[in-house]
């Protein structure tokens, strides 16, 4: 690796199960020496789908058989139509891996990663990933991403790769889109790293020095060039694959995904949740972070636009309690099933529990001067982020994904339900001022009027 991707290096000692990592042009020869280190004695086999065969996993088997290594023929998944990351498949997996006894490499991105990732945790096997494209920051994070039976998509327990290799020309061959997916994920570090300047100066849950800037530090780097990742250039693609495994690390450190997910994951959380499609396809969860991540910078913009006194203002007017029955109306209104209104009930109640609300709002004007010069430095503007997911062919607007105007304002305040992570849209919301605040965003010559 080279010294610019010295931050990879500082954040895999942090990293909690992830050993190796290997970023650079022709990964795939360290490979050998890698699975050899990562599971001595192990009897190894590639899991792929037919593409990520075509572009990584052919090499790379026929390297492994070059160089001696114990290995099961290739478990091939099919590539059309596009694999569905259900739970199902995972435990497939599972029981193959211990009935013969062997050790996964997920070879592909997203769906094969969680799906080897979750296989391996039940067959009680380490594993390691072959990511193909930078499209996420998932590779190298605990949990996997799932379909249950019903169709509900949830985030699993299970430990990461204890090493991870990517190829810069298997990177920078990978489709455009996926690229994109990986920026639009890594863009939503932005409003991640406000919302948890926002809780810790707030007492809601404190800022752990170390996973924040692990991220923060150099996400401007990691973001800075669009238009070099839009060209293929190889630097720039493995800034933004350091990103994503620097974000994935920092979410090891700090044990959960405090680091790398805020208000921007809540709209994709919510969108991949009902089962939003593009094309006939579950959209992607870059892209949907993105359109978050521009929805959420759209917000702060507004929030950091409002004068001091308005915050005096609130602080003389606050309340100490919630109105419960008024949440749950909210709640039983937004949602059409019945497991996602429990889910809604369950996040609320617990983000709820800690109280605080008057010394929050009270605290808040105080502080408010020096948190907003906080905030917009760690923030980029909406307009420009916007252009940056453009530049790369990425989804920037509600518009990419489908979604009516109608339906993202609603979502403004059904996202802040599905999680009891406290961020900006929950500040808001106790202010009294999300409902103006959407209105405005909405309104003519409001972000969204365009």
């Amino acid at each position: 690796m080279s010294e610019k991707t010295s931050p990879l290096r500082a954040a895999l000692r942090d990293a909690a199960v992830t050993k190796e990592v290997v970023v650079e042009r022709a990964a795939v020869r360290a490979m050998p020496d890698v699975l050899q280190r990562a599971a001595p004695g192990a009897r190894w086999m590639l899991v792929t789908d037919e593409t990520t065969w075509d572009v990584a996993g052919e090499a790379a088997q026929a390297l492994l058989e070059a160089r001696g290594i114990a290995l099961a023929p290739p478990l091939m998944l099919p590539a059309r139509p596009r694999l569905k990351p259900r739970v199902s498949a995972s435990a497939t997996l599972a029981r193959k891996l211990a009935a013969h006894d062997l050790t996964p490499v997920a070879v592909g991105s997203g769906v094969i990663s969680d799906l080897v990732k979750h296989a391996a945790s039940i067959a009680g096997k380490p594993y390691v990933c072959f990511a193909t494209a930078a499209s996420m920051d998932g590779y190298a994070a605990s949990g996997a991403a799932l379909l249950d039976e019903d169709g509900f998509k949830r985030t699993l327990a299970c430990p990461p790769p204890v090493a991870v290799l990517a190829d810069l020309g298997v990177l920078g061959a990978a489709p455009a889109r996926m690229t994109a997916w990986g920026y639009g994920d890594l863009a939503g570090k932005t409003v991640a790293g406000a919302d948890w300047l926002l809780a810790d100066a707030l007492g809601v849950e404190a800022l752990s020095r170390r996973p924040y800037d692990m991220v923060q530090a150099h996400l401007r780097d990691w973001l800075g060039a669009p238009g070099r990742i839009a060209a293929r250039d190889p630097e720039a693609t493995g800034d933004l694959m350091s990103g994503l495994l620097v974000s994935g690390f920092a979410m090891q450190a700090h044990g959960n995904s405090r680091p790398a997910s805020g208000s921007d994951h809540q709209f994709s959380h919510l969108w991949e949740m009902e089962n939003l499609q593009i094309d006939g396809e579950p959209a992607a969860h870059g892209a949907c972070v993105g359109v978050g991540c521009v929805a959420m910078l759209a917000m702060y913009e507004w929030l950091l636009a409002r004068p001091d006194t308005a915050f005096a203002s609130a602080a003389a007017h606050a309340q100490d309690g919630f109105d419960d029955a008024a949440l749950l109306r909210e709640i039983d209104a937004a949602f059409d099933r019945e497991e996602f209104r429990s889910a809604a009930r369950e996040e609320m109640q617990a983000k709820r529990a800690a109280g605080g609300r008057r010394a929050r709002i009270e605290s808040l004007a105080g502080l408010w001067p020096d948190l907003r010069r906080q905030l917009a430095t760690q923030l980029i503007g909406a307009s420009d982020m916007q252009q940056r997911l453009r530049t790369l062919g990425g989804a920037a607007h509600p518009d990419d994904l489908g979604i009516a105007a109608e339906r993202l304002a609603a979502d403004y305040r059904r996202a802040r339900l599905i999680r009891r992570r406290y961020t900006v849209l929950d500040l808001l919301d106790e202010l009294g001022w999300l409902d103006a605040a959407i209105t405005d965003l909405f309104s003519p010559g409001g972000f969204w009027s365009a």
